[in-house]
């Protein structure tokens, strides 16, 4: 299943390219529905990578947490890809703000090394995704996508306070 998830989320996030951006600096305010749409992409992508770097090593915990929020971001991107048809948006290829997942070495894979990096390497992305939504329902410009942010706000919370409380149990 987590490979059904990867191979879709990675059809996703590459027919949905990231902003060319330009006109604005990132975290300028408030975002633009473009800017919005092509966050929470790169968002997902952050999610995938997640996903393809716990293949690689071997702690059953993160595996499992990964796959979940990768058919999570799967699911919110359908719902993001019907807001975006509707209000006609268009991306342009170009760079993405997010990071790659950055975790420590696999020989660390199983120990509580590898568990607390895998989600303090987390925790700044979604802190950047909330916050750019956040700044977004400030001053939404279209309805749909205001929408669609204040949905996603509350479970992208929740998943943040989840990841901040089990690094720090481990």
């Amino acid at each position: 299943m987590r490979v059904v998830a990867a191979i879709i989320l990675a059809f996703i996030s590459s027919s949905a390219p990231a902003d060319s951006g330009g006109e604005r600096k990132a975290g300028e305010w408030p975002p633009s529905a473009t800017e919005v749409i092509s966050g929470v992409y790169a968002f997902s992508r952050f999610q995938q990578g997640l996903l393809e770097n716990t293949d690689l090593k071997g702690n059953a915990e993160v595996k499992n947490l990964a796959a979940l929020r990768a058919e999570e971001a799967v699911k919110r991107d359908k719902k993001l890809r019907e807001v975006q048809e509707a209000i006609g948006a268009e991306l342009h290829l170009g760079r993405s703000t997010s990071s790659s997942a950055s975790l420590v070495e696999p020989e660390m894979s199983d120990g509580p090394a590898y568990v607390r990096s895998f989600y303090a390497a987390q925790i700044p992305e979604y802190e950047s995704i909330i916050g750019l939504l956040e700044r977004y329902l400030a001053a939404p410009d279209n309805a749909a996508l205001a929408a669609f942010a204040r949905e996603q706000l509350p479970l992208l919370r929740a998943q943040v306070r989840d990841a901040e409380r089990t690094m720090a149990d481990k």
